[in-house]
């Protein structure tokens, strides 16, 4: 379900590229539209593919399922890089276009950035006036991270699949426990009320923030938005952080055996799980040295330094409570 959701808003961004791109086609090569359509064609096929397939067990033609496999992973990774460096350059030239006139943007574009091989989607070279080619352009731009998490999704998945070939599960020793959905009973309905009360209060405190920011508005109201947006966030990691604390503390009491087996599928989880967090571990302790080494220190600063020791807390609580969660026999 996940895989299909970021594939339609893959497909997406597909769309919207093809329609930059062919506003283009004058001065820009074939394969700039040519890419978009191909990467469609590989999206659909391949979560067709994960979709009928993502649950089997190879035991025929082993060496060749494998390489066609590790082919797949290969290529989603490739695709996954293609899409983090290009939007990395989209945004470090949004911000340097802010800050410099567009003469001295262009030729240090021509002058610069061209001896690095860096360069901007033929922004330097193809300008962009109707409405429609900037809708094409901003949308495709805001859909890469949906682009970049299916790269992701579908890499693990067929690394899961390569572990599986050739596998012999054990059937008396791995029970299947199916969880029963109840939405009133033991606070099912509680947990996904306060889900959706706290996705919907992000999403509308993300739009206040960036369009504060990003306006040309006083900047006390910029300092109002980023108050707004580090204390939010901060209630959110300290409630994370209690819950998943509480979780932990509620498993001392469980009764129940610790799964000590090899399962691939759980190997990967806990190795994309601690991957992820030190990116996160990453981040958070530059922020730290960024404030401290700052001067002067003001109540944003501080909300910062909150907000960041709160990320690398929340993240500790909460990888050790999925990781003892995935090591839990069933009831």
């Amino acid at each position: 379900g996940g895989l299909i959701l970021f594939a339609i808003f893959s497909l997406v961004m597909d769309v919207f590229k093809i329609g930059y791109y062919s506003s283009f086609y004058s001065c820009l090569s074939a394969i700039k539209i040519i890419y978009p359509i191909v990467q469609a064609i590989f999206v659909v096929v391949q979560t067709y593919f994960l979709w009928i397939s993502a649950k089997d067990c190879v035991h025929v033609h082993l060496n060749v399922t494998r390489c066609r496999l590790m082919l797949t992973l290969t290529t989603n990774l490739a695709v996954w890089m293609s899409a983090v460096t290009d939007e990395s350059v989209h945004k470090a030239h949004s911000k340097l276009k802010k800050n410099m006139t567009e003469e001295i943007f262009r030729w240090f574009l021509r002058g610069n950035l061209s001896i690095s091989g860096i360069r901007s989607s033929s922004s330097d070279e193809c300008n962009c006036h109707s409405q429609i080619c900037q809708i094409f352009k901003n949308g495709y731009f805001w859909l890469y991270p949906f682009n970049i998490e299916y790269s992701l999704f579908a890499s693990a998945m067929v690394y899961v699949m390569w572990k599986n070939v050739g596998r012999f599960i054990d059937h008396h020793s791995h029970h299947i426990h199916r969880l029963k959905f109840r939405l009133f009973r033991r606070t099912f309905f509680v947990g996904i009320m306060l889900g959706l009360i706290t996705l919907v209060s992000g999403l509308g405190v993300l739009i206040l923030y960036e369009v504060q920011v990003n306006s040309r508005t006083e900047s006390s109201k910029k300092s109002q938005a980023l108050t707004m947006y580090y204390i939010f966030n901060i209630v959110c990691l300290g409630l994370m952080s209690l819950v998943c604390i509480g979780g932990s503390v509620i498993y001392r009491f469980d009764k129940r055996d610790m799964d000590r087996h090899k399962n691939p599928t759980r190997t990967l989880d806990v190795a994309l799980l601690m991957g992820a967090a030190l990116g996160q571990y990453a981040i958070s302790y530059y922020s730290i040295v960024a404030i401290v080494a700052s001067t002067p220190r003001d109540a944003i600063s501080a909300l910062n330094l909150t907000y960041a020791l709160l990320m690398i807390a929340q993240h500790t609580f909460q990888n050790i409570f999925i990781i003892e969660g995935l090591h839990r026999q069933p009831p």
